[in-house]
């Protein structure tokens, strides 16, 4: 997915389209992508906040995976922080100067890429632990210390590939103020970059060690077995649904200049774009809350602020948590349950 693709960089231009088109798309433009961020914003924040506050406070960094689970939402919580400002900018103009734009461009940026490589990662991390649970197990406290590293690798790598959006965004005057990145010299690069790291290889990565999940998963026994299948199919599917229309639509667009000025690829992109986004509300749910580890640190959560009474929640996880050391008596029945975390 590219981040804040330059809509309005093209969206004055309406050379190849009647004004009154340009003016319908210029009016739908100005409440239907602000109003997705704020939705975005507002539902990504209170997941991710939240899966942020139970890692820190009720669950120990035991491993690669909490680790990176951890690193997914703080990625996903500085990304949706700047949609508010976008909204805005969308609504009205850009008001917050050349210095914000540059700033929160390359905060949107980082986080995007981040985002995505932790998703990677995850998927990499989680093939290890089913398939090669033997080797995984017995270099738990390797694997801990090299995913420090990892993740330390992921924010620089992010950072780099995030300079152009840095350097070269700016605040110019198109019938309004707007914040947009234009370089034509490495534009080409850029989309590069951002349909590799933001699309074909999570995907590509996904397809390749979800293949070796579900074929281990299909030759072991235990309780977990469908339940670890219907969720890996869960997150390839939203993985899919929500990142495969606008990378689509972008590289579409890519082939042939004359789509930057056609209103209906226009809507397109704007719509996949929104798409795109919910992402970030979504991770918190596929990648924490499916975990009965996180799940039993949620409900104490709850109970510590007083939300609901615990409800026997306490023996209900005691019974789940002896099944699962029952499924986890031989390695195979260890890969059942992958989603424990």
């Amino acid at each position: 997915m590219a981040e804040l693709d330059d809509i309005d960089n093209w969206l004055f231009d309406n050379s190849s389209d009647s004004s009154q088109e340009h003016e319908h798309f210029l009016q739908f433009s100005k409440v239907f992508l602000p109003c997705m961020y704020l939705v975005v914003f507002a539902f990504g924040l209170v997941g991710n906040s939240l899966v942020l506050v139970i890692y820190f406070f009720y669950q120990k960094m035991k491993s690669l995976t909490d680790l990176l689970l951890m690193n997914l939402p703080l990625a996903d919580l500085v990304f949706v922080c700047t949609l508010p400002f976008w909204a805005y900018a969308g609504t009205h103009e850009w008001v917050f100067g050349t210095v914000m734009c540059k700033t929160l461009r390359g905060i949107y940026t980082v986080n995007f890429y981040t985002s995505m490589l932790t998703l990677t990662c995850i998927t990499v991390d989680r093939f290890t632990a089913v398939v090669l649970a033997t080797k995984a197990f017995n270099q738990q406290a390797k694997r801990m210390m090299w995913g420090k590293v990892l993740c330390f690798i992921i924010w620089v790598v992010s950072l780099l590939v995030s300079l152009p959006q840095i350097i070269y965004g700016n605040v110019m005057y198109l019938d309004k103020l707007i914040c947009i990145y234009h370089n034509g010299a490495i534009s080409t690069a850029v989309l590069a970059t951002q349909m590799t790291l933001g699309f074909f290889m999570p995907l590509l990565t996904m397809v390749v060690c979800y293949s070796g999940i579900i074929m281990t998963l299909l030759h072991a026994r235990g309780f977990q077995k469908h339940k670890s299948l219907k969720i890996i199919l869960l997150v390839v599917a939203m993985f899919l649904l929500t990142q495969t229309p606008f990378n689509l639509a972008k590289l579409i667009q890519s082939t042939n200049w004359e789509y930057h000025a056609m209103t209906s690829f226009k809507y397109v992109i704007l719509v996949t774009e929104a798409i795109a986004y919910l992402r970030a509300c979504l991770n918190p749910v596929l990648y924490a809350f499916v975990g009965l580890k996180f799940q039993k640190n949620f409900w104490k959560f709850v109970k510590d602020v007083g939300c609901i009474p615990y409800l026997g929640v306490s023996s209900q996880w005691k019974s789940s948590e002896e099944n699962s050391k029952t499924c986890s008596a031989s390695h195979n029945a260890e890969a059942t349950s992958m989603f424990q975390l």
